[in-house]
């Protein structure tokens, strides 16, 4: 088969490699910064600021597909000219159009990083932590004109630790990805042909992170939501401590087991670096090279 990689980031370079280490061509790359950026302007942020995904793909000396979208005409032609197969999507903000996704002569696959049709929806590394669950995974499924929803094709589990941020979940995910792929790509044809419907009873969507998702609630979470929610958003977002007005930041944080008593203050600083949380559950987490930010 004849392959193109859409998408950006680690995901993005995991689909590379696994193709690459399969039987199969790559015929393209199609990375998120040639969307983002008037040509001029794109040319020289490649030259002077090269991102990851820039330095991979001339690394590998890839084809690299220019467009304006996915949608766009010109996207859609090359994919014919290049006559691939089958485009894999390992990260992108842009709905698929009907032309695109008919363009190639197999499929389009989406590779989501939950275990569809649960967290559809952008970032599931961290939504699946903040929700305190054990395990996650990947889902390769067909695109159809909605987002996550297309029939399922194969699914890889993928064990979270007590100890996964973000950042760990989605580096498991990925390298499961780039080893696992080679073996999916084998008699896709069959597969695509048996994939499963996705059940909607079950479905779930998480919608993005937002500002407040940041501000640590000791009133009304518990000293175990607070841990989720700061390795959740792990490297994405930093997380705040709230206090009379002010805003403080952390490098790292213990859970101190005791429970204290209901009279005990609900943040009090041991000095200018050292704060004491107490969570809605009654245990205390202490906060280690606070700075106040704002």
């Amino acid at each position: 088969m004849k392959i193109i990689v859409v998408g950006y980031g680690l995901m993005f370079q995991s689909l590379i490699t696994g193709v690459l280490n399969s039987e199969h061509t790559l015929a393209g790359v199609f990375r998120r910064e040639n969307i983002s950026f008037p040509r001029i302007e794109r040319f020289f942020r490649d030259f002077l600021f090269p991102t990851d995904d820039f330095n991979f793909v001339k690394q590998h000396n890839l084809y690299d597909i220019h467009a304006k979208s996915v949608n766009d005409l010109k996207f859609i032609k090359k994919v014919k000219r290049l006559n691939a197969d089958l485009i894999l999507v390992g990260s992108w903000s842009e709905k698929f159009k009907s032309d695109i996704i008919n363009s190639p002569k197999l499929a389009c696959i989406n590779v989501h990083p939950s275990l569809l049709p649960r967290f559809r929806g952008p970032n599931p590394y961290a939504q699946v932590i903040l929700n305190g669950e054990n395990k996650s995974g990947v889902t390769f499924h067909v695109m159809d004109n909605s987002f996550d929803t297309g029939a399922i094709i194969h699914q890889i589990k993928v064990d979270i630790d007590k100890n996964d941020t973000g950042g760990s979940l989605r580096l498991k995910c990925c390298n499961a990805v780039r080893d696992n792929l080679p073996a999916i790509l084998k008699n896709l044809h069959n597969k695509i042909k048996s994939a499963i419907v996705q059940d909607e009873n079950i479905a779930s969507y998480q919608f993005s992170l937002k500002e407040k998702d940041c501000i640590l609630d000791f009133e009304n979470e518990s000293s175990i939501q607070i841990d989720r929610r700061i390795r959740a958003l792990n490297p994405w977002h930093k997380c705040y401590i709230p206090y009379n007005d002010r805003f403080y930041q952390f490098s790292h944080y213990e859970i101190i087991s005791e429970k204290q008593d209901k009279s005990s203050p609900k943040i009090m600083f041991e000095n200018k670096k050292t704060i004491y949380a107490l969570c809605a559950d009654k245990k205390v987490i202490k906060f280690f090279n606070v700075s106040r930010i704002f």
